[in-house]
């Protein structure tokens, strides 16, 4: 084999059944690893009462070790993938992330739960950048829209429907948002032993040890950064000295990309106009996701005064909606390419984001005034979501889709972690109404941004994988 895709022989060999198994082991980890950012926001009352002794400081940690670790990793977890095999990086990846949940499920004191949230952090880590490719080598080229659709579907559908789980689940106990993810994760391990295909680069460098260390030190240091830098003061030494690590670092990995002959992130993969904007989209779309979960939640809460479990079912059409449209999304923007999809996608969530800064009040009009917006909104996400996942992997090799994908969802992450940071900052200078409706025209000014960037990738050649040799001149290999 001398081209760049993965033989698609394996792809008719397989029994549907097989295959059908393979692909919901995959998407069981996407949707676990995409919940788990989000679901213990929910919880986050009923930790208090666990641990009445720790301060919201430390109990901020329980939420911000998975999400620092989970981002700081992504990248590294992504190029070993692509270099020891993905189905390897997937089920190890899935076993720690299976244990964690057990243990945060059991954890006796706040410490151990947030070193189990770290853990679970690490096995996310090495699932979702391996599950995209994955997940492509089960379908046939010509399916591939599909597969990027059914892949940004579910995992939309996992950051989206935490609130609402979330909300369910602590009705029972704080303990089973983690407690759910054991049976599911054993079962997929058990299964995925047997029916995932194992793809991985033909030659393999020697990765850049080091490299990888310090991106995955930037990474944590900057997000730390957004994440505590409301608690701890944006001004603050600790603050300041994280945004100093993450810039040195940046620069550092930068310099070493061109100088490794297997570094962590080649130069080559963004110099792919259609990634690199499409990386950019993403940071944009998901800063706008980050601040509507948030800043819708606390709304409906605290505005209005819902309850935790009526607000987090009051959020949930949205994500419904959105899971609806990513799949046909998906199919439009294979044939018709990333950037008009993209860019209505971008608009039409703006739009829902305008009609809550317009139509919402205290009043409790539920069903005339925030439905609307968030069935809007849904559109939208499950409109640019497959763009943005196709325009960040797709011109990419094959043996590459695992990086490229950990890059995506690390600005993914990012992108989140800066909208929350933005509405906290914007909720707390006038915690009113109007702040509300502010940080709703955040949202919306990110979602257009976002569809911009998307639109200023230019025309676009069709392909589905197209080798790449200036990246690359080996195959993957694919066993089954």
């Amino acid at each position: 084999m001398t081209g760049s895709v993965p033989r698609q022989d394996s792809v008719s060999q397989r029994s549907s059944a097989s295959r059908r198994s393979a692909v919901a082991v995959v998407l069981v980890g996407v949707f676990a690893s995409a919940l788990d950012v989000l679901i213990v926001n929910i919880a986050f009352p009923d930790l208090e009462r666990s641990f009445p002794s720790a301060s919201l400081t430390d109990l901020s940690w329980v939420l911000s070790a998975y999400a620092i670790t989970f981002a700081a990793l992504l990248m590294p977890g992504g190029r070993w993938a692509d270099q020891s095999g993905r189905k390897r990086a997937y089920l190890i990846g899935m076993v720690l992330f299976t244990g964690a949940s057990a243990c945060c499920a059991a954890a006796p004191s706040l410490d151990v739960l947030v070193a189990a949230r770290v853990l679970q952090g690490i096995g996310a880590a090495l699932m979702m950048p391996s599950s995209l490719g994955l997940l492509l080598a089960l379908f046939p080229a010509e399916r591939r829209g599909a597969a990027i659709g059914l892949w940004t579907a579910v995992n939309g559908a996992g950051a989206a429907l935490a609130p609402p789980i979330g909300g369910l689940l602590v009705q029972i106990d704080w303990r089973w948002a983690f407690l759910v993810n054991v049976p599911l994760g054993v079962a997929a391990v058990l299964i995925g032993v047997r029916t995932l295909p194992e793809v991985r680069e033909e030659g393999r460098a020697v990765p850049d040890v080091l490299g990888i260390l310090v991106l995955a030190a930037t990474v944590g240091a900057l997000v730390t950064a957004v994440v505590q830098g409301e608690p701890w003061g944006w001004s603050s030494a600790r603050v300041l000295g994280l945004i100093v690590v993450g810039v040195l670092g940046a620069a550092f990995t930068a310099r070493r990309a061109f100088r490794h002959p297997s570094p962590v992130i080649e130069p080559a993969i963004l110099r792919i106009r259609s990634v690199a904007l499409g990386n950019l989209a993403t940071l944009l779309f998901f800063t706008g996701f980050g601040a509507m979960v948030i800043s819708s939640t606390l709304f409906l809460t605290e505005v209005w005064g819902h309850s935790v479990l009526r607000a987090a079912l009051e959020v949930g059409p949205g994500p419904v909606v959105a899971t609806l449209c990513a799949v046909p999304a998906s199919l439009v923007a294979t044939r018709h390419g990333v950037r008009g999809i993209g860019m209505a996608g971008g608009v039409v969530f703006a739009a829902g984001g305008i009609w809550w800064a317009v139509v919402t009040d205290t009043g409790q009009g539920y069903a005339a005034s925030f439905l609307p917006g968030s069935v809007i909104g849904g559109i939208g996400i499950g409109l640019m979501l497959p763009c943005l996942s196709m325009a960040a992997t797709a011109s990419l090799p094959s043996e590459r889709f695992a990086t490229g994908t950990a890059m995506a969802t690390m600005c993914r992450q990012v992108g989140s972690a800066l909208g929350v940071a933005a509405v906290t900052a914007i909720l707390n200078v006038r915690p009113d109404v109007s702040a509300f409706h502010t940080a709703f025209l955040f949202m919306a000014a990110c979602g257009v941004a976002g569809g911009l960037a998307l639109l200023a990738i230019g025309a676009e050649q069709r392909r589905t994988a197209a080798p790449a040799p200036e990246l690359s001149a080996t195959a993957p290999r694919q066993t089954v």
